[in-house]
């Protein structure tokens, strides 16, 4: 209690204190953390100091300050959006837990921010500033700016976190907080995929020269514009970098009111989370929207329950939406890097066609609700054959789509009903082969951590979704015949035949694969309830 009545200067040092213990508890917590978190610090200091040096190479490059304020403004992203994806990686992004303690906003904004420059996180962020810095100054009145302008992003960059976690600190709390975290990895792989893009087409375009039209622009946006300020002090335009510090300047300020805004609010008015849930559950509860749309009886009651899953239950939503995005992200992208086809949008059929594997899993131990309504062999079609359709409803628009952007892109118009009717006999063949495997290959999908598999069952899964992936290609063996016939022949002009004939195959092959699959389900409900209910 007698921290609030210490001047604000003495309230830093005793945060700062208390996130170095909240470090040093957490290594003493197992031997495993301490051994991660040294191996990540050493690699991350390693390729810190990798960066800075080339960095400092690129001093004396025409066009360094371009790159550098591209840099800073993708670090500065970086430093928004991982909150949101790693809430529970720092205690004290958590605000509300220092409601109950005598502290005012305004100090505990400061000490915070101390807090916050300490961390692995922090000094990697200082040696790309830095490195930045020392890239593109070049005089005494460049190196004065300099020493401004590094602290003054670095700071920007942390505060932006800060009010970025303060602002949705009752949503990264929330469930829906949790479904971010999930979906981390996915935000990340995409990221990869667009730096990834960026660079080639960056090489392709002869150098560092193509990035000046976007660098006029970030150069003027916080914290990049401190980085500018100092290439403009550089070039002696003085007046110009005074003018980009102070946006900088202000940012920071803005940043720190928003803060401060946000911790006010935390501390002083309820979480009104419930309400809203409970007015989210009343116009749910009206049977209007999707409920609607789908058909009567058992099968529309499975498809409801299969679609909510794959919006609510994290790991289930997390698999549909990476299946979405890697599905669309590969075919787009080669057809950008002018190596693409057409048959790539097979790939996007075949990522979604994989969450008709292990459907009983996604259940885990409430399966045995849905094992209380399965006592006949008709039954279990009518469950399996639900979930399927309901796979469908966002299957078959999204294979058009891709397909039809794809050929758009490519300017490959005639290929397009042929690959639509390959990839529903694909979109068919899997179907059939993950009913079956739901049926005989069960396994648990842990919902306490990021693992997909329960302990002890990686070659269940292993075997369910290889296994099927390879019989979906041996069924899908005479539509791609066909297709190789028609064009080695070249009777190109029945090739629009596929369309037809693939939806009618891969129906065909769907209705026999989910005939085999239900009398087996039906027999082995107790041991898929046991496999799924395991860890």
């Amino acid at each position: 209690m007698t921290v609030s009545s210490h001047p604000t200067t003495a309230l830093t040092p005793v945060f700062v204190r208390l996130k170095l213990s909240l470090l040093k508890n957490g290594l003493r917590q197992s031997g495993g953390r301490k051994a991660a978190y040294i191996t990540s610090a050493v690699l991350a200091l390693l390729f810190a100091a990798l960066q800075l040096l080339g960095l400092i190479m690129l001093r004396g490059h025409a066009h360094a300050d371009a790159l550098v304020v591209l840099l800073v403004v993708l670090m500065a992203v970086g430093w928004a959006v991982m909150p949101l994806f790693f809430p529970s990686g720092d205690e004290t992004l958590d605000p509300t837990r220092l409601v109950m303690l005598p502290l005012r906003p305004r100090p505990l904004v400061g000490a915070l921010l101390a807090a916050s420059l300490v961390g692995i996180g922090p000094l990697f962020t200082l040696c790309l500033i830095l490195g930045s810095a020392i890239a593109v100054a070049h005089g005494a009145g460049a190196v004065v700016v300099a020493v401004l302008a590094v602290p003054l992003a670095l700071l920007v960059c942390v505060a932006l976190a800060r009010a970025v976690a303060a602002a949705n600190t009752r949503l990264l709390t929330s469930r829906k907080g949790r479904d971010l975290a999930v979906l981390s990895g996915l935000v990340v792989a995409v990221g990869f995929q667009f730096v990834n893009f960026g660079m080639q087409r960056l090489g392709d375009s002869g150098g560092l020269s193509a990035l000046e039209p976007v660098a006029d622009v970030v150069r003027w946006l916080p914290p990049a514009s401190a980085l500018g300020a100092v290439a403009s002090a550089s070039d002696g335009a003085y007046v110009r970098a005074a003018a980009q510090l102070l946006v900088s300047l202000a940012a920071l300020g803005l940043l720190l009111y928003a803060w401060q805004r946000s911790l006010v609010k935390l501390m002083t008015t309820p979480d009104g989370s419930t309400l809203a849930a409970s007015d989210a559950s009343r116009k749910q509860s009206s049977g209007r929207g999707l409920t609607s749309l789908l058909p009567e009886g058992r099968t529309g009651t499975v498809m409801l329950r299969t679609l909510r899953y794959a919006w609510r239950d994290p790991k289930t939503k997390a698999a549909w939406i990476t299946s979405l995005a890697i599905g669309l992200i590969v075919p787009v992208f080669n057809a950008l890097q002018g190596n693409g086809t057409v048959y790539f949008a097979c790939f996007a059929t075949g990522m979604l066609g994989m969450q008709m594997y292990n459907q009983f899993g996604q259940d885990t131990s409430a399966f045995w609700m849905v094992l209380l309504t399965i006592s006949s062999t008709r039954e279990a079609y009518l469950e399996l054959r639900a979930r399927a359709l309901a796979l469908l409803v966002v299957t078959l628009p999204y294979t058009v789509l891709v397909a039809a952007v794809t050929a758009g892109m490519l300017g490959d118009w005639a290929r397009l009903p042929e690959v639509v009717g390959l990839a529903l006999a694909l979109l068919g063949a899997m179907l059939a082969t993950g009913s079956v495997a739901s049926a005989t290959l069960a396994y648990s999908i842990p919902q306490d951590s990021r693992k997909n598999v329960a302990p002890g069952q990686g070659g269940i899964a292993f075997l369910s979704i290889m296994g099927g992936m390879v019989v979906s290609a041996v069924l899908c063996a005479p539509m791609i015949g066909l297709a190789i016939w028609l064009h080695v022949s070249g009777n190109h002009g029945g090739l629009w035949l596929l369309l037809p004939l693939g939806a009618v195959y891969g129906g065909l092959v769907a209705w026999t694969g989910l005939k085999v699959a239900a009398p087996r389900a039906a027999d082995r409900l107790p041991e898929i309830l046991s496999a799924v209910s395991t860890g």
